[in-house]
């Protein structure tokens, strides 16, 4: 199983560059420290370090790749449907509790293992652990990601995602009734001033454009579609709860925990339904849509009987 070790900052060791560093830090050659922070594997204050980066006050966390890749690769609960392929990408249908790719303390199966298990070679472009991730869905969330399985297409996907040419469109069962029916929330977002495993909208954050559209409405909440604009994590649920309308199932962002149980919800109800891009290498779209899955059909039905 990984381990994640975590180590107190020497007062020598502020403002050094995180190579060396963590070279002096764990005894290692500068060479391998490198290649430990260039595999993702350096941690301060809830963001992944450069080697150039400077190491600052107080605890950094190390996850050793080779203690990651001694970990077998868990299976994905009921397998990870793969709705379209070809020599540059591949399109998932991601079930919950299923994180994109290994980080550390996450145990569980990840759709880049998933994908490797099934024999696919994806881009080596990115860090080891991420290859061929152009962009994430929480572990909580389930619905479409693509991943890049030539480096051209993870040239373009990156490109693409940053300069906000892709469709991504999302289904969400929200709390209550929006008013208006039809709108967009034009928020900042970054981290929440109280908890750090939680996201808010606060002064100084991220740009964040969340568009959003009722198509049903039931006596206790809405079904929602969203285009996200940017991508922010939990943007979605940050923004919901921020109108005081919270993702039914979302506990940790304010849902009602009796709504929840009600309609069976151990999660938030939010699916990644559709995802469009232009195909890296040829000129087309590539537009897929997936089925809601079992839990969340479920609910939906309880709120529409």
């Amino acid at each position: 199983m990984p381990e994640t070790r975590y180590l107190p900052v020497p007062d020598a060791l502020v403002g050094e560059r995180a190579d060396a560093a963590l070279a002096r830090m764990l005894g290692l050659s500068r060479a391998r420290a490198a290649d430990v922070i260039e595999a993702g594997g350096l941690f301060q204050d809830g963001r992944t370090l450069g080697k150039s980066d400077r190491l600052a006050d107080g605890i950094v966390a190390v996850d050793l790749p080779e203690e990651r890749e001694a970990a077998p690769e868990p299976e994905v609960p009921g397998g990870l449907a793969i709705l379209y392929e070809d020599d540059d990408v591949v399109v998932v249908d991601k079930p919950v509790g299923v994180a994109a790719h290994p980080s550390p303390g996450w145990t569980g199966p990840t759709v880049v293992g998933a994908l490797a298990s099934a024999g696919y070679r994806l881009s080596q472009h990115g860090p080891p652990e991420r290859q061929g991730i152009v962009h994430r869905l929480d572990v909580g969330t389930s619905g479409l990601m693509v991943v890049a399985r030539s480096d051209a297409a993870y040239t373009h996907l990156k490109r693409a995602f940053k300069e906000r040419t892709v469709e991504k469109i999302y289904h969400a069962v929200a709390q209550g009734h929006l008013d208006p029916t039809a709108g967009t929330i034009d928020a900042p977002i970054g981290r929440h001033p109280h908890s750090d495993w939680k996201f808010a909208v606060v002064e100084g954050g991220k740009p964040s454009v969340t568009h959003y559209e009722v198509l049903e409405m039931f006596p206790a909440a809405s079904l929602v579609e969203i285009h996200l604009e940017t991508g922010r994590t939990h943007q979605i649920r940050v923004h919901m709860a921020a109108m005081r309308h919270p993702l039914a199932g979302d506990l940790t962002y304010g849902a009602d925990p009796t709504l929840a149980q009600r309609l069976g919800l151990s999660r938030q109800w939010l699916h990644a339904r559709e995802l469009a891009f232009e195909h890296p290498t040829q000129a087309r779209e590539v537009r897929v849509t997936s089925d809601y899955p079992e839990d969340l059909a479920a609910a939906l039905a309880i709120l529409r009987g």
